[in-house]
């Protein structure tokens, strides 16, 4: 299993449009940040979390020529505004596209997109298969099974993936004791970390860190990054050994 970081910035990616400050500034390639996603590849299955405002340009940048499914953790613009991209897929594939969500987020979709789910539809609208899914009820997709589990987003349900001894989460502030348990013996984990200062809706840098050590992970990655953290090369000054910030077009690979 391979995973490729697509994006690794907050709802308004690094750098933020009329801002000037160090980090939107920065010549660092570290420091430029598309919106939080990444690709799973399974043998030669390709996997997105997440199809943010970006999705076009991370296909392109990355050369994917196929797609075979997309997990959606739940349904804020900057996680499925890209959604309507997936039409190039469509017709290179001759097939809609498998979309796993929760009911929250499938509702959404079916809003935002109406236009791919009219009783007559316009020619070339995106082809999506929804498939409802459940925190904590796994479901097998391509021989792997997929463990879903909830996280709070201030209130708000948002879903954390995990696939055998690997776990994404982005936009949480506080993990159920339940969706703990589902991490258990997790080694690589993906987590998110907004900045240093206190938010009401993300892990700061102090509890994502708190959080990476109660699962225990041999490897922890930092995503969903604000400019407002600070450089790619400080935060990482930061940070103990074994955890390390995630940029736009890492790859790991997970045995």
């Amino acid at each position: 299993m391979r995973i490729r970081f697509l994006g690794t910035g907050t709802s308004q990616g690094v750098p933020v449009i009329a801002c000037s400050c160090e980090v939107c500034l920065s010549k660092d390639k570290h420091d430029k940040r598309l919106r939080a996603s990444i690709m799973i590849e399974l043998e030669n299955k390709n996997i997105v979390i997440d199809t943010g405002p970006d999705f076009r340009y991370q296909m392109l940048r990355e050369g994917i020529d196929h797609l075979d499914a997309i997990l959606m953790t739940h349904s804020h613009k900057d996680h499925i505004a890209g959604l309507d991209d997936v039409r190039a897929f469509n017709y290179a594939q001759q097939q809609p596209l498998p979309i796993f969500a929760n009911a929250d987020t499938l509702e959404a979709l079916e809003r935002e997109f109406y236009y791919a789910f009219s009783a007559v539809k316009y020619p070339g609208v995106p082809q999506l298969d929804l498939i409802e899914i459940q925190a904590l009820h796994s479901f097998q997709l391509f021989d792997e099974e997929i463990v879903p589990f909830d996280v709070l987003h201030y209130k708000m349900p948002v879903l954390g993936f995990r696939i055998g001894k690997f776990a994404y989460i982005t936009d949480a502030k506080t993990v159920p004791q339940d969706s703990l348990e589902a991490l258990e013996g997790v080694e690589v984990l993906v987590v998110n970390a907004l900045q240093e200062a206190p938010h009401i809706s993300h892990f700061t840098l102090e509890e994502a860190l708190r959080f990476i050590e109660r699962v225990g992970p041999r490897t922890a990655y930092l995503t969903h990054i604000s400019h407002r953290f600070g450089t790619h090369e400080y935060i990482q000054s930061k940070l103990p050994e074994g955890v390390f910030v995630a940029y736009d077009q890492l790859q790991i690979g997970i045995t």
